[in-house]
């Protein structure tokens, strides 16, 4: 396997079904704090703890799409990685995530539709062994070929 410089990313053509790229992350209270910060959403069953007590979670959680954000860091950084540009995603959050909680994203290549430079695939990020998102993304990959 060739060696990536941290600018470049996987080709189209080095793709295969199958293949696998993860990111692992703890999420901490200045996570959950700056996430806040920067996307406007300041739900209290996040950011306060009295009122999330009061909800069915019995506690705060952290923003589902902070975890979800992790399958993005795989797809630019990792899998395929630089260049990489994502046209869809499908998400669903089954288990919220705690301030602690270490998510790991896992992203899996089901289908290369080299004709349009896209690949089809699946996201899912896990608590331990317990899946608490799961989804499918569609991406399209640079290529060698001369279009």
């Amino acid at each position: 396997m060739r060696e990536l410089s941290g600018l470049e990313g996987l080709y189209l053509e080095d793709l295969e079904v199958g293949m696998v790229g993860c990111y692992a992350k703890t999420v901490t209270e200045t996570d959950i704090v700056m996430y806040a910060g920067l996307s406007g959403d300041t739900n209290p069953v996040h950011l306060n703890q009295e009122y999330a007590k009061t909800t069915m979670f019995e506690g705060r959680i952290a923003h589902g799409m902070l975890s979800a954000g992790f399958i993005s860091t795989v797809l630019g950084t990792r899998l395929p990685g630089p260049g990489t540009i994502y046209l869809s995603q499908s998400l669903q959050f089954k288990v919220p995530v705690r301030i602690g909680d270490t998510v790991t994203a896992r992203v899996t290549v089901l289908d290369i539709i080299a004709a349009k430079k896209r690949v089809v695939l699946e996201t899912n990020c896990y608590v331990g062994d317990q899946c608490v998102i799961s989804g499918e993304a569609m991406v399209m990959v640079p290529s060698r070929a001369v279009s």
